[in-house]
């Protein structure tokens, strides 16, 4: 063989070889400036963009069930159903059906065959009742 055909031949292979690292290299910059742009330290996230980046698993075992007529309510904060559980069962219902469940003091009337007034008059009385246990319970 032609020793100028072989020199040739080396020759464009090293250039094809230049060629194919060069373009590799390119590649490589081009995807490391794109992932730059897409990520941010996590020090420069907002509150909101912190919370999508985890989930917490709720198991039933957590929260407190408390029935209403029909329904059934899940309280997960501890606190707040043992404040729950101190009241008694009618005006807790009534607490329940309109703070969880978005009934009107009219709606809860109807269904406890109480006048509206007293729907009220108990609901406050009983939101106060809340107030006073939970706040000496998050002093404890």
């Amino acid at each position: 063989m032609n020793p100028s055909h072989e020199l040739h031949k080396q020759h464009a292979f090293d250039s094809f070889c230049k060629k194919v690292l060069k373009n590799e290299a390119r590649n490589f910059y081009v995807e490391v400036k794109r992932q730059r742009e897409r990520e941010s330290l996590f020090s420069e996230l907002s509150a909101q963009e912190m919370e999508r980046l985890f989930m917490l698993d709720e198991y039933p075992s957590e929260q407190s069930i408390f029935s209403v007529l029909e329904y059934d309510v899940a309280i997960k904060s501890e606190l707040l159903a043992d404040a729950l559980t101190a009241l008694p069962e009618q005006k807790r219902d009534i607490i329940l059906l309109y703070h969880f469940l978005g009934m009107t003091d009219k709606e809860i009337g109807d269904l406890l065959h109480m006048a509206r007034q007293t729907v009220q008059y108990q609901r406050t009385s009983s939101l106060r009742h809340l107030k006073k246990y939970m706040e000496g319970k998050a002093n404890e």
